[in-house]
């Protein structure tokens, strides 16, 4: 029986992390040694960014609700410790959503939270 050697294999292997790699420029995208790098390395980037794009819309939420809420007399923590108090469950997206396409219904809620607050 012949030997079998695992060429094919390993050429798929090269040519599923070349694929990756495509768009790549110059032996980024060539050579499958420098590919394989440049692909590890662009995973884990892609990995660390889906999470950093959550804290950056946190981070986002929150400056619209504080300037939204500092136009009604209120700071950010006070309007959160207000809203919490008032026993009103609303989240931060919602509430930036509010502050920026629905500012009188802002504005009652900022209301509510100073009531709670006094």
């Amino acid at each position: 029986m012949a030997r079998i050697k695992g060429g094919l294999n390993a050429k798929k292997k090269h040519n599923r992390t070349l694929k990756l790699a495509k768009g790549y420029r110059g032996a980024r995208s060539k050579q499958y040694r420098i590919a394989k790098q440049s692909v590890m390395r662009a995973l884990a980037s892609s990995y660390a960014g889906r999470k950093q794009k959550k804290r950056q819309f946190r981070q986002l939420w929150i400056a619209r609700i504080n300037a939204a809420a500092r136009m009604n007399g209120l700071s950010y923590s006070k309007m959160m410790h207000g809203l919490k108090v008032a026993n009103i469950d609303i989240n931060r997206k919602m509430l930036a959503e509010l502050a920026v396409n629905d500012a009188e219904g802002f504005k009652a809620l900022a209301e509510i939270a100073k009531k709670a607050i006094a």
